[in-house]
């Protein structure tokens, strides 16, 4: 799996590419339905299959003090991507001269000329170009005469409801870890370094290791089972919290993820934990005692919940 960049020359091996287009944050039923055509016409015509994405997502770039709401990161994407099928990832990175990029000057100048694209494919709502001047229509007009062909995939209903990053984002948001996994097709997942904390957990018996949320959405807080995977590939059953630990001063957000029946030092390392079944609500005890029994209630739950 190859990452490139837009901004600079495609080795010649990728040139004639089709490529997915779209954002793609999340990765979920219906991006991989668009990512699905391309793969399908790129090994159909023999050509290299690209999935392209935005980073950083153009909200960011609109609306600066939007909360937090990334699905995945670009590490992660690449991974998702390269585990679809996809040759390689590229990468248009959003700031202010793509976004006063027109329409044509993209397709024709960026698309087909710089990139060598062949095909590209889209959702059907897809949209680009200064002031969202293009759509598929727009793309398939220009593309044309530059020997670029273009395809929209429509929208992938899941419960009679389109699939969508708004709709697992709500539902994460409510606790709903079950739809937010089917529609995804794994679990939510926050990847980031394992950072030292107040250590307050192993002094009461149960060591976290802490990651700090980032550019994620923030799902509701309280405590989840959930698995940790390692740099090795080791995948850990646990508990976690994520939140402020109202019990504890002073209120600081982290998602503190207990490893059941592990003891190694994870500081330093990049871990992901991935959120299974949403337990119950961030409460503040008043003793130390009421906190720990209670977390072991929830580890108990936790393990019968993961099956071990």
């Amino acid at each position: 799996m190859v990452r490139l960049n837009a901004g600079e020359p495609v080795p010649p091996s990728l040139r004639g590419a089709v490529i997915a287009l779209g954002n793609f944050d999340g990765f979920h039923l219906g991006h991989q339905a668009v990512v699905g055509e391309a793969l399908g016409w790129a090994r159909a015509e023999q050509r290299p299959a690209i999935v392209a994405t935005f980073d950083p997502h153009p909200v960011r770039f609109f609306a600066p003090g939007s909360p937090p709401f990334r699905l995945t990161t670009l590490d992660q994407r690449e991974e998702l991507f390269g585990a679809a099928g996809a040759d390689a990832m590229l990468v248009f990175e959003f700031g202010a001269a793509l976004a006063a990029t027109s329409a044509e000057v993209f397709v024709k100048d960026l698309l087909a000329d710089r990139l060598g694209v062949a095909g590209v494919v889209t959702g059907e709502d897809f949209t680009f170009g200064k002031g969202r001047a293009g759509n598929v229509a727009v793309l398939q007009q220009l593309g044309a005469p530059c020997g670029l062909a273009a395809r929209a995939v429509g929208p992938v209903s899941d419960a009679g409801e389109v699939v969508s990053s708004s709709r697992i984002r709500d539902a994460l948001k409510a606790g709903d870890c079950a739809t937010a996994t089917h529609l995804l097709t794994r679990p939510f997942a926050v990847r980031g370094e394992v950072r030292h904390g107040a250590k307050l957990g192993r002094s009461i018996g149960y060591p976290t290791a802490n990651l700090e949320m980032g550019s994620y959405l923030r799902p509701r807080y309280g405590i989840y089972a959930v698995t940790g995977t390692l740099p090795g590939g080791q995948v850990l059953h646990g508990a976690a919290n994520l939140g402020i630990r109202p019990s504890f001063e002073p209120p600081i957000e982290l998602l503190e993820a207990y490893f059941f029946d592990y003891s190694g030092d994870l500081y330093g390392q990049t871990i992901e934990i991935a959120l299974h079944h949403y337990l119950r609500g961030e409460e503040k005890f008043e003793t130390l005692e009421a906190l720990t029994a209670q977390m072991e209630r929830d580890c108990a739950l936790a393990r019968e919940l993961l099956g071990g």
